[in-house]
């Protein structure tokens, strides 16, 4: 029987269509495993939904206990609009006894929420009415935003159209500088090959140095996959990733064998990035492609505020990065340094561990966990001409508040030493 190679993409999607073997750019409907979507988008899903079904008394989804809904983009509620969305999705959960709906105390962002509840596992098809729902690409999944009308058809049907996407292979190697993670490689990579460079294909993260990254700063890579223009972006398991699902799956858990990309598997074009090339990176406006290193500013750039969490940066690792620079210092009196724990478990964890207390001391403001100032949604937004370092993943005009202010992405560690300078800053 002749056996054709196929890329981790090729075969997760195969696998959820009861294919063998899928040629790229082909159309297939493929069962989904997750349904995901938040307080902004899932208002106009259930709209659609409802549309559907307007003449049939009964409407259904697919499968109550595969669709994941939280509320984290304006909650706490910020105003009555997002008050009204909150109860109107709320009633919908209920009606529909939705099990996986997160608000209040329980909510967290839902990226790191997810993953921490044991909602994704390897091998996965999700779907998400986020675009950043390809943060899942860390565990070997493969997920992907949609919009919501989108959504509502899963909803009914469980199943999605996709084309096959062609997959990059971007190969990590050469040895890490000091300070260097996870959002430093995706920016320079992005900065590499353009906002667009991907443009509905896989990034398939590969090397020496993805194997020693820690399963948080892989999560920061695939969740910025979209901001190069992929579809998904995705990494192979490995002990590291298998560590992590023991920790919320128990010591049984396993990673199908036939998860990882054939050796012979074509690829769009392979990309190698040196890594000792690479230092502490900032992301100049407006796009996240405009990365430099700090090192290589050729002047202060003065701020605002600070934003350390999101869902790129908000896990307990980002939170204890930036709280071994803030220790026993103080926030600059000109800026403003707010923290967002991704989800109550992290944001518990920092309370239990001391990180908590360390930001109360220097000065910070502690967020409950919320997208927040992230998209400009609150709890953080920006003034005209005011300027703003950020843990988050995209800095487009008025992002963060006014169309006039401006939004520079970093790491947390840059990001916490630019509290305490006044200005964008790697020591």
């Amino acid at each position: 029987m002749k056996t054709y190679p196929q890329t981790i993409t090729q075969k997760i999607i195969a696998k959820h269509c009861g294919k063998q073997y899928l040629d790229e750019g082909e159309f297939v409907l493929a069962n989904v495993d997750l349904a995901l979507s938040n307080d902004v988008t899932t208002p106009l899903a259930i709209k659609q939904f409802y549309k559907m079904f307007e003449d049939i008394s009964e409407p259904k989804l697919f499968n109550k206990n595969k669709v994941v809904i939280v509320m984290d983009h304006f909650t706490p509620n910020k105003d009555i609009p997002a008050a009204e969305q909150n109860k109107f999705t709320t009633d919908f959960a209920r009606k529909f006894k939705i099990k996986h709906f997160y608000s209040g105390g329980c909510a967290g962002i839902e990226h790191a929420l997810l993953p921490e509840q044991g909602l994704v596992k390897p091998g996965d098809l999700v779907i998400g009415a986020d675009s950043h729902t390809c943060t899942y690409g860390a565990l070997g999944a493969f997920s992907t935003g949609v919009g919501s009308t989108d959504l509502a058809a899963v909803w009914a049907l469980g199943k999605i159209w996709l084309k096959v996407p062609q997959t990059i292979k971007i190969v990590y190697y050469g040895k890490l500088n000091k300070n260097v993670f996870g959002k430093d490689l995706i920016l320079a990579t992005i900065a590499k090959i353009g906002v667009d460079g991907a443009n509905y294909k896989t990034i398939e993260l590969t090397g020496e140095v993805i194997k020693k990254l820690s399963i948080y700063s892989r999560f920061t890579m695939t969740n910025m996959a979209i901001e190069c223009g992929a579809k998904n972006g995705i990494i192979e398991p490995d002990d590291v990733t298998l560590k992590y699902l023991k920790q919320v799956y128990g010591s049984q858990f396993t990673v199908p064998s036939w998860l990882k990309s054939d050796k012979d598997a074509k690829y769009e074009q392979v990309i190698e990035i040196d890594c000792s090339k690479i230092y502490p990176q900032v992301a100049l406006p407006h796009l996240p492609s405009n990365s430099v290193n700090v090192k290589d500013l050729n002047k202060k750039i003065y701020i605002d505020q600070v934003v350390i969490g999101s869902c790129t940066n908000g896990w307990y690792e980002d939170l204890y990065l930036a709280a071994k620079v803030l220790k026993g210092k103080k926030v600059n009196p000109n800026v403003r340094c707010l923290i967002f724990p991704a989800t109550p478990k992290i944001y518990m964890e920092a309370v239990k561990n001391g990180l908590v207390e360390i930001f109360l001391n220097a000065g910070c403001v502690v967020n409950p966990p919320t997208c927040g100032p992230c998209l400009g949604g609150h709890l953080g937004i920006l003034a005209e001409g005011e300027r703003a370092v950020a843990t988050t993943n995209r800095n487009f005009i008025g992002r963060m508040g006014h169309t006039k202010s401006e939004v520079y992405l970093s790491n947390p560690v840059v990001a916490a030493y630019s509290a305490i300078r006044g200005y964008i800053a790697e020591s």
